[in-house]
C-alpha cells in the first residue's frame, strides 16, 4: 500500500500523461492532481475530463507546490524543461519522466544539474496508442503493460520506491534494467518496428497502383502497419534521440533481410525454413510472455487447483503424456548427429520446451512440435552455433544439467539463466567435476544458476564416482566426454536412469557399460534416427496412486516407459498391496514399455527399500499420498536428493500432509508417515503451497479422492513443466479437480 502524496504534477498533457494522472486519481495516489502544458486545448480538456483539478502554461505557478513531478515531454524537449523547473523544485520534490530514451534524458539531467540528482529516477512505460492528446487518455492504459525503470547507484531509495509505487498503482509491472540496455532493447522491439512500417507505408503509396494495393491488402497488412499512424513528429524525435541503438539495430535488420534475400535467389528451401521455423517459434514465445502462458513467464501466472470431494473411482483407459526424460535428450542428441531425427510422443511440457528452443537458439532447425510431432535437422558434433545471448531455461533442472556437459565443450560462450525456483537450485555438483575435465565455469554464490562458460577449452576425460546418485549428473558428463580427450568414466554409488546411455547407443555411440559405470571414449559421431518416447512412469504415477487409493477404481495406462532405472514406483506399490499387472510389454527405441492396469486394493505402510530410492526418486510426492492412504506406517530413508529437487520435497509434503490431518515425521533423509487406511476420509480440508513445485500439486490434487473436504493447492502453473491437461485427463478419469486461474 502507498502512502498518500500531496500533489502530483504531470508537465505534458498528452497522452501519457493524462493517462498517468487518471490512473493515479482512480487509486487515490495523490490529494490532488496538477498539470502544465502550453496547449490551451489540452489544459481546458484535461480540466473538463477531470484528468486534473488544476492546470497551467506556467511551470514557475505549480511547479513549487509538486511532491512528485511526470515529464511527458518529448525527451529532446527535456534539456529546456529541465533547465526551467531547475529553480522551482521543493528539496523534497522526487521527479520521473517517460521518454523512450534514457540516455538523452540522462545526458540533459546531467547538463542541467552537473549530474543526475538523487531524486530523479528514470522511467518509462511500455503502452502507447495511435491517437495522441489529452482527449485519448485511458485510466486501464498500463494496466497489465510493462514500466521500465533505470535507476542509477545513487538514487535515492525513498525516490525510487515512490516512483515504483506510482506506477504499481497505476496497474503497471514494474522493471529496472541499465539506461544502456534499455536504449538498446528499445531500438529493437519498438524503435524498429515503426521505423520499417513507416518505411513501407511510404514505399508503396510511391506506386501508381498504391490504390489497389492497399484496398485489397489484408489483415496482415494492417497490423503491420498499424504503428505507422503514430504521430511523425514524435518518432522523428525518438529515432533522432536514439541514433547509434536504432542504426545498430537496423543493420541487424537489413543483415537478415539480405539472407532471406540470398536463401529466395537460390532457392534454398531450407534455409527458408530455418528461418521461419526460428521466427514462428520466436512469436510463439512472445504470444506466451504477452499472455503469461509460456514457460518463461510461469511463475507469473496464477493457477489453483481445487479438489471436491466425493471423487472416484478411478476408471477408464488412458495414455499420459511423453517421458520427460527422454524428450530432453532427443532433443539434444538429434540436434548433434549428422542427418533428421523424427520424433513422436514428445512431450509438449515447459520444461521439454525449454530444451528444444534453447537448441533453437544454437542454430539448429527445429521443426514441430505437432501432436508430439518432432523433426530435428541434426547440425552434427561440431556444429552449434554461438546463441545472440543468455539461454532461458525456465524450471528446468535437467535442460540445465544436460547443457552444461554439452556446452563446456563448445568453442563459444554461453550462460544459462533459469526462474526464480531453478535459481535456487545446486549446480556445483555439475560445475565441479566438468571443472575437473577443463571446462571453465562460474556460478552464482552457492555454486547456484547463473552458469557462465567459457568457450574453446579443451576438454579431458576423467574417472569420477557419483557422491550421490543422480543421472542428470552422470549424463552431464557422459555428454562432455563426447568432445573429451580420451575416457570418461562415471561410477554411481546407486542404479539410476539410464536414458542418456541408451539413447546414446541408439544414435549409434558405443557406451561401455560395466557394472556401476558407465564409460564413452571422446571423438566420436551420432548419427541420426527415429524416436518413439514412451509414455512418462513419472507423469503415470499420479494416476496409479489414484486407483490404488480409491475404492472400486480400474485403471489402464498404455504404453508406459518401464525402464529397470525407473520402475521403483512400481516395485515399492507392488509391496505396499497395490493391485498392478503389467501387459503388452515390448521394446520401442531400446525402451521397454508396458500397459499398467491398476486396480483398487487396501495399501499396508512399509519400510521402504533403500536400493529402490534412486528408481522412485521423482515419484516420492505421490508415493507419500498413498503411504497416508495405506494400513500402519511407511517409512523412507537414504533420500537426500529429495530436499534439493525443484523444492524440499520431503519438508513440502510433510507440511501439506500435517495440515490435511495426516501425521509425520520428517529425519534429514527421509520421513515416516502414519497412515489412516481404516477411515474413509484420509485427509481434511486445508489451503496449501505447492512451492512452484508441479509434482506437490499433482499429489496433492490426488489426495482429493480421499478428503473430507475441498483442497486448494496454490500457485499451480508449474504443473506445466511437466504435465500439460493433467487437471482435464484427472476429470476423465473421475478426480473432481478445477484449475482455476486467478
Amino acid at each position: 500500500m502507498h502512502n498518500r502524496i500531496n500533489k502530483l504534477l504531470v508537465v505534458g498533457l498528452g497522452l501519457i500523461g493524462g493517462s498517468v494522472a487518471l490512473a493515479a486519481r482512480r487509486a487515490g495516489f495523490a490529494a490532488e492532481y496538477l498539470g502544465v502544458d502550453l496547449a490551451q486545448d489540452e489544459r481546458q480538456g484535461a480540466l473538463t475530463l477531470g484528468v486534473v483539478d488544476r492546470a497551467s502554461e506556467s511551470l514557475a505557478e505549480l511547479v513549487p507546490e509538486a511532491d512528485l513531478l511526470v515529464l511527458a515531454v518529448p525527451v529532446l524537449a527535456m534539456q529546456p524543461v529541465l533547465q526551467a523547473i531547475k529553480p522551482l523544485l521543493k528539496p523534497t520534490a522526487v521527479i520521473t519522466d517517460v521518454g523512450s530514451c534514457k540516455a538523452v534524458v540522462l545526458d540533459a539531467a546531467t547538463a542541467v544539474f552537473g549530474q543526475l540528482p538523487p531524486r530523479f529516477v528514470l522511467g518509462h512505460p511500455i503502452a502507447g496508442a495511435e491517437k495522441s492528446g489529452v482527449l485519448a487518455a485511458r485510466v486501464e492504459l498500463f494496466e497489465r503493460r510493462k514500466v521500465i525503470l533505470t535507476p542509477a547507484p545513487d538514487n535515492d531509495p525513498q525516490a525510487l520506491e515512490l516512483v515504483r509505487q506510482l506506477w504499481t498503482a497505476c496497474g503497471a509491472e514494474v522493471l529496472e534494467m541499465d539506461v544502456t540496455q534499455h536504449d538498446q532493447v528499445l531500438a529493437r522491439t519498438s524503435h524498429l518496428p515503426h521505423l520499417l512500417a513507416f518505411s513501407l507505408v511510404d514505399t508503396l503509396a510511391r506506386r501508381d497502383e498504391r490504390l489497389d494495393i492497399f484496398r485489397y491488402a489484408a489483415g496482415g497488412f494492417r497490423d503491420f502497419t498499424r504503428v505507422a499512424a503514430s504521430d511523425p513528429v514524435m518518432w522523428r524525435d525518438i529515432f533522432l534521440a536514439n541514433r547509434d541503438a536504432t542504426l545498430d539495430a537496423l543493420d541487424e535488420f537489413l543483415n537478415g533481410v539480405q539472407r532471406l534475400k540470398s536463401a529466395v535467389e537460390s532457392r534454398d528451401a531450407e534455409a527458408l525454413v530455418s528461418i521461419f521455423t526460428r521466427a514462428k517459434s520466436a512469436r510463439d514465445y512472445f504470444t506466451a510472455l504477452l499472455n503469461e502462458t509460456g514457460y518463461q513467464t510461469m511463475q507469473n501466472k496464477r493457477i489453483n487447483f481445487v479438489t471436491q470431494p466425493g471423487g472416484g473411482p478411478v476408471a477408464g483407459q488412458i495414455r499420459v503424456p511423453g517421458d520427460k526424460s527422454i524428450s530432453h535428450r532427443s532433443i539434444m542428441l538429434g540436434a548433434l548427429a549428422t542427418g533428421i531425427t523424427r520424433v513422436k510422443g514428445f512431450l509438449e511440457g515447459e520444461d521439454a520446451l525449454a530444451t528444444l528452443q534453447t537448441f533453437r537458439d544454437l542454430g539448429v532447425l527445429i521443426e514441430g512440435p505437432h501432436n508430439g510431432e518432432v523433426t530435428i535437422h541434426g547440425v552434427g558434433i561440431k556444429g552449434l552455433k554461438q546463441p545472440q545471448g543468455p539461454l532461458y531455461l525456465g524450471n528446468s533442472g535437467t535442460s540445465m544439467r544436460l547443457l552444461a556437459g554439452i556446452l563446456a565443450a563448445q568453442s563459444f560462450d554461453t550462460e544459462l539463466t533459469g526462474d526464480a525456483s531453478l535459481s535456487k537450485r545446486p549446480m556445483g555438483r555439475v560445475a565441479d567435476p566438468l571443472r575437473l575435465m577443463g571446462a571453465e565455469i562460474e556460478t552464482a554464490e552457492g555454486g547456484r544458476p547463473p552458469l557462465k562458460i567459457k568457450g574453446g577449452q579443451k576438454l579431458k576425460g576423467i574417472t569420477y564416482d557419483l557422491p550421490m546418485a543422480s543421472a542428470q549428473v552422470k549424463s552431464c558428463l557422459l555428454l562432455a566426454g563426447l568432445w573429451a580427450e580420451g575416457e570418461t568414466r562415471v561410477t554411481e554409488p546407486a542404479p539410476t536412469r539410464d536414458h542418456t546411455e541408451r539413447m546414446l547407443q541408439g544414435f549409434g555411440y558405443p557406451v561401455f557399460k560395466q557394472g556401476a559405470t558407465a564409460a564413452v571414449q571422446g571423438g566420436g559421431e551420432l548419427t541420426a534416427c527415429d524416436i518413439d518416447i514412451p509414455a512418462d512412469i513419472s507423469s503415470a504415477t499420479f494416476f496409479m496412486v489414484a486407483a490404488a487409493i480409491s475404492p472400486g477404481s480400474d485403471l489402464t495406462l498404455e504404453h508406459v516407459g518401464i525402464n529397470p532405472t525407473r520402475d521403483g514406483v512400481i516395485n515399492i506399490l507392488r509391496l505396499m498391496g497395490a493391485d498392478l499387472t503389467l501387459s503388452n510389454q515390448r521394446e520401442v527405441g531400446g525402451e521397454p514399455v508396458a500397459d499398467i492396469r491398476v486396480r483398487y486394493a487396501p495399501l499396508k505402510g512399509i519400510d521402504i527399500p533403500e536400493d529402490q530410492v534412486p528408481l522412485a526418486i521423482d515419484e516420492f510426492p505421490a508415493l507419500f499420498i498413498a503411504a497416508a492412504c495405506a494400513e500402519g506406517t511407511t517409512r523412507l530413508r537414504g533420500a537426500e536428493e529429495l530436499r534439493v529437487k525443484e523444492s524440499d520435497r520431503i519438508q513440502v509434503m510433510a507440511d501439506g500432509l500435517l495440515a490435511l490431518g495426516v501425521d509425520c515425521t520428517v529425519v534429514d533423509d527421509g520421513i515416516d508417515i502414519q497412515g489412516k487406511g481404516n477411515e474413509t476420509n484420509v485427509f481434511g480440508s486445508a489451503s496449501l503451497q505447492c512451492h512452484h513445485d508441479h509434482r506437490i500439486a499433482m499429489s496433492f490434487a490426488v489426495a482429493g479422492l480421499r478428503a473430507s473436504g475441498s483442497i486448494t493447492i496454490e500457485d499451480c502453473a508449474t504443473v506445466n513443466t511437466s504435465f500439460p491437461g493433467f487437471a482435464e485427463l484427472a476429470r476423465s478419469v473421475g478426480l473432481k479437480l478445477d484449475a482455476i486461474s486467478g
